[in-house]
């Protein structure tokens, strides 16, 4: 497949790099704002996921196991051999995932509102990923449009431009393979959780939450991770809900920078 990415640092050589993870549905574009606060530090990457952004959608089975590999295989193909980890949503449940499969590789981890901060719910997923299969394309507008009400804090100033601009993308990138990922990768995330090994997970691991972001139990699942991982630090972002990289990029940017600066202990 072939994959549309970024490769962006404005230091000169010797800046480490930092993997940014998009969430569900999204693409390179959903971190434009936080860009600029993080390329003085860090070589940053952003790749639009199979079936997502303008990478290719081919009309396959999707998984959070395949966008894991994807990933791998990006960073081997640049020839990174290790990198920081980031994300929000999709992108903060893989970068967790990531973190606890490869902790010789991805030395720091940087999820805000994780998606996987949950008990799994297996039949839920099963049922998700069938209709998905069988009327995909006829239920991703109602679905998408349930989902949109939850991104983003209704007093943020730029809620409606951002929804206008997300739709318009949908519209354009519509296709058989785009609707089955947003289903598959969508409910598969809903037979997974981080709970299980999250003690595992031994890297410095900051966590973020929009105090507004109650979606899905996301605060009571935030802090049960920042209590199970063993170095992990908890940053609450008052007045935001689930899209931080939108709603907050300077804050997030900062509390990111300043985490990755920071001496191990």
């Amino acid at each position: 497949m072939r994959l549309r990415y970024i490769d962006e640092a404005q230091g000169k050589g010797g800046a480490e790099p930092l993997l940014l993870i998009h969430g569900h549905g999204s693409r390179i574009e959903e971190y434009d704002d936080l860009l600029p606060h993080l390329t003085p530090t860090h070589r940053v990457l952003v790749v639009d996921l199979p079936g997502s952004g303008y990478s290719d959608k081919p009309d396959r089975a999707y998984s959070l196991g395949l966008y894991e590999d994807t990933l791998l295989g990006f960073l081997d193909a640049v020839g990174v051999r290790e990198a920081r980890l980031g994300g929000g949503s999709l992108g903060g449940n893989l970068t967790l995932r990531l973190g606890h499969r490869f902790p010789d590789r991805f030395s720091r981890l940087a999820a805000w509102a994780p998606a996987g901060a949950w008990r799994p719910t297996r039949w839920l997923s099963d049922l998700g990923k069938t209709v998905g299969r069988l009327a995909g394309r006829l239920l991703f507008w109602p679905s998408v449009w349930v989902q949109s009400c939850y991104w983003y804090e209704p007093r943020w100033p730029k809620r409606a431009e951002t929804l206008r601009d997300a739709f318009a993308y949908y519209r354009e990138v519509m296709c058989r393979g785009f609707s089955r990922q947003y289903f598959e990768v969508g409910f598969d995330q809903f037979r997974h959780s981080h709970f299980g090994y999250a003690r595992d997970i031994r890297q410095p691991t900051f966590l973020g939450w929009g105090d507004r972001d109650h979606a899905l139990d996301m605060g009571r699942g935030v802090r049960e991770l920042a209590r199970l991982i063993p170095r992990s630090e908890l940053r609450v972002f008052a007045g935001a809900r689930h899209s931080l990289a939108n709603e907050v990029p300077r804050e997030l940017a900062r509390a990111c920078t300043e985490f990755f600066a920071r001496p191990a202990t």
